[in-house]
């Protein structure tokens, strides 16, 4: 596999854009626009908020329901969420702008927000800002970087990968550009992710591809325990790599899939890392479960605890608050038998063995945690499955961020 710098423009046959439009103040890039040049077959997962906003439910209809995607069209500042038949009919005019602009079916654009909940959107500055993108559209490195800060709100950097595979003989790319910062927590957050692929695979395949890879990727962070209402990740593949289509799960299928959970994973920890406030990466392993289930559990409930995530930004090994929030979790497991790690770049130790303290060195231990990523690894010798999960510490900032968003 390689692994490049580059993003939704990466793979043939995609077109990106980015601008202004005038959503947010001080003339911050607001809009994105994703286009292939042929028509894709469209995959997508969706937040688990009873509560959903517009563009969620537009774009679970498309992707259940149209023979093809086209392109997406994406603001920022505005999550049109909780705005009613209004909000819902601003997709609808969305697609239908976009379509006329890209000459192809409304329902053939997926649409996405993020932001402020409760706003309804100002239709004329977005529909001015979907035609002023389409004579921007390229397929440059520079336009994919462009979309990728113009889907932006609280996030510090843009977040994209590229990677290449070879299947059936053919190069197949997958580009990926994500955003998300805050509300981010299982199962998905405020967290928009783009994928495009220009591999050929059926629609049943694709879907069952994404759905599989966010069980263990976007699923698996956290930064504030508040799940939200735009969660989406849609993918979408226009086969101009012209491999042989892949129709069953075979070895095509799994080097497909491992590329995809490559990058899927790239942008999770880049959302976890990226934290509102955040100062560190934190990682969490939980090993030696009897169930993939029970690990799961085990590292969320670690990866969660405001405790703990307020210790990782103290620098402070305080590994009661991780059992603490381990025994809390729900599954079952002997505290006396565990066995538990702290690691970074500057090195590995050992905290507790057997559920009681060993006799390790809290200097050393404040050196391990005060890298940018550290990693807790938890052993609970009941099995041979495992789970990771990612988060960040908790800062006074992400108060700061939070009391002043809609400022």
């Amino acid at each position: 596999m390689k692994v490049f710098e580059g993003g939704v423009t990466a793979p043939q046959g995609f077109q990106a854009a980015g601008l202004a439009a005038g959503i947010k103040k001080e003339n911050t890039k607001d809009m994105a626009m994703i286009y292939s040049i042929v028509p894709c077959k469209a995959a997508g997962t969706f937040t688990t908020n009873v509560v959903k906003a517009a563009p969620v439910k537009w774009d679970q209809k498309i992707v259940a329901e149209e023979p093809f995607a086209q392109a997406v069209v994406c603001n920022s500042g505005i999550a049109n969420a909780c705005t009613g038949e209004e909000g819902y009919g601003y997709c609808r005019q969305t697609a239908a702008v976009a379509g006329e602009a890209l000459h192809i079916p409304a329902e053939a654009v997926l649409v996405a927000s993020t932001g402020v909940i409760g706003k309804q959107l100002p239709m004329d500055i977005l529909a001015q800002g979907v035609k002023d993108m389409v004579p921007l559209l390229s397929p440059s490195r520079k336009a994919g970087s462009l979309a990728a800060q113009s889907i932006l709100t609280t996030d510090t950097v843009k977040k994209e990968i590229a990677v290449e595979v070879e299947i059936g003989g053919q190069k197949v790319t997958i580009g990926g550009m994500c955003k998300g910062s805050g509300m981010i927590h299982p199962n998905m957050c405020t967290m928009l992710s783009f994928i495009m692929t220009d591999v050929e695979i059926s629609k049943e395949l694709l879907q069952e591809a994404l759905s599989d890879s966010v069980k263990d990727t976007y699923n698996m962070i956290s930064v504030d325990g508040d799940t939200s209402t735009n969660d989406t990740v849609l993918l979408m593949a226009n086969g101009l790599a012209c491999n042989l289509e892949i129709k069953e799960k075979n070895q095509d299928y799994e080097t497909f899939k491992e590329a995809l959970d490559y990058v899927n994973t790239y942008l999770a920890k880049a959302i976890a890392g990226d934290g509102e406030g955040a100062t560190a990466l934190f990682e969490v392993r939980v090993t030696g479960a009897q169930s993939k289930e029970q690990a799961v559990t085990l590292s969320k409930s670690i990866v969660t605890s405001s405790l703990t995530k307020a210790a990782i930004y103290g620098h402070d090994a305080n590994w009661g608050r991780i059992l603490c929030a381990m025994g809390y979790s729900g599954a079952q497991f002997d505290p006396e038998q565990v066995d538990l790690f702290f690691e970074s770049s500057a090195g590995r130790i050992q905290i507790i063995e057997n559920g009681v303290a060993v006799d390790y060195s809290e200097d050393e231990a404040t050196r391990i945690l005060s890298e940018k990523a550290v990693t807790a690894i938890a052993d609970v010798k009941m099995g041979d499955a495992s789970a990771t999960a990612w988060g960040c510490d908790l800062t006074y900032d992400y108060i700061k961020i939070n009391a002043d968003y809609r400022s």
